[in-house]
């Protein structure tokens, strides 16, 4: 995961007041219970130290937002203020199930946020039949819905119909050869817009879902770079609440499959970096090399909270570097891919 999107909060100054809210089911006293749920976190920021103005800004962004506030108890949120405004406000469950928490400290509290992200997927989904298809940009996370964040109805420009006579004589054979024709224009038409949009939105990967012909037809199309990404949603649609809810189902596993993947290579590409020398190890040392300019990856181990793991994310988004989660056991739960050789003192940290 690139740490960009966080990096302008460290040019502010501390304290910072981190609050994370949980997706809850809906229910009719929705709102009623999210404003109880922020009384009780706005209380721990108060006694934990945080600034009258910080509060009262989140007060604005939590309940006076113009947001429906069903929506934001049902998605969830993690927000982030310095000490008179809002920095960061994400509809993001977080917490992993753990309830809502909140933080005041010199630097965002932001450990939660970064590991869900970092297991997550950009997708490019491409529901598709014989005469077009709905493209989807969806985010997917471990535990999250799978809603589209940007869709695109997408027309194929064929002229003619996409039906087959049932009957056999060459008459009718014309005629389904003329249709196999216009199925494939339109899937060629598809295909242009999903090239134009995977340059755009540069996705982890590309998703068919939809009617076996149109996302069929679709696949023949591709260029063979989206090829190499693309994978195939056999179930579910848009065409009702219950197809939708199996193609988010197929999302979350492709996800699954996505983020296993990423961790076993960022597995081997700490155990080469290691080979070479390139890793620090440990909180001090990864906090030495951030200061040198000289982390490229930091490495956070999976299901362990790393010691003083906010200082790092901030010290590593200052210099431009990646996070990822390992299943490997770490020092401290943290190490760093460097840039360069591990100087001497790094190693000694």
């Amino acid at each position: 995961m690139q740490l960009t999107p966080i990096k302008h909060l460290f040019d502010h100054d501390a304290p910072f007041s981190t609050v994370y809210l949980e997706s809850r089911s809906p229910a009719e006293d929705a709102e009623h219970q999210l404003r109880l749920r922020w009384d009780d976190l706005r209380g721990r920021l108060e006694e934990d130290g945080a600034p009258v103005d910080s509060l009262e800004a989140l007060d604005s962004a939590i309940l006076a937002g113009g947001e429906n506030l069903t929506q934001v108890h049902a998605e969830g949120r993690v927000l982030v203020a310095d000490a008179g405004s809002v920095l960061f406000d994400e509809p993001w469950d977080a917490t992993l199930g753990r309830g809502d928490s909140a933080h005041v400290g010199p630097s965002p509290a932001l450990g939660d946020y970064v590991r869900e992200r970092a297991g997550s997927s950009l997708l490019l989904v491409a529901v598709a039949d014989q005469e077009g298809a709905v493209l989807r940009r969806v985010t997917v996370a471990e535990g999250l819905s799978a809603e589209p964040e940007a869709e695109k109805e997408v027309e194929g420009a064929g002229d003619g119909s996409v039906h087959k006579p049932r009957e056999g004589a060459l008459s009718h054979r014309q005629i389904q050869r003329r249709a196999d024709e216009v199925v494939k224009q339109n899937a060629r038409s598809v295909a242009e817009h999903v090239e134009r949009l995977a340059t755009r939105w540069r996705p982890d990967a590309l998703v068919l879902a939809g009617e076996i012909q149109g996302r069929t037809a679709l696949a023949e199309e591709l260029p063979a770079s989206l090829g190499e990404i693309t994978h195939v949603a056999e179930r579910g649609g848009i065409g009702d609440d219950a197809a939708e809810e199996a193609l988010s189902e197929d999302l979350r596993l492709i996800t699954r499959r996505l983020s296993a993947g990423r961790a076993q290579d960022q597995t081997s590409r700490f155990e080469q970096a290691r080979a070479e020398n390139r890793v620090a190890e440990g909180t001090e040392a990864v906090r030495l090399s951030a200061q040198m300019g000289g982390v490229d990856t930091l490495m956070l181990q999976a299901e362990r909270p790393a010691r003083d793991e906010d200082e790092l994310i901030a010290a590593a988004a200052r210099v431009d570097a990646d996070v990822a989660v390992t299943q490997t056991e770490l020092p401290d739960g943290a190490a760093a891919i460097l840039r360069f050789e591990a100087p001497a003192e790094v190693a000694r940290a």
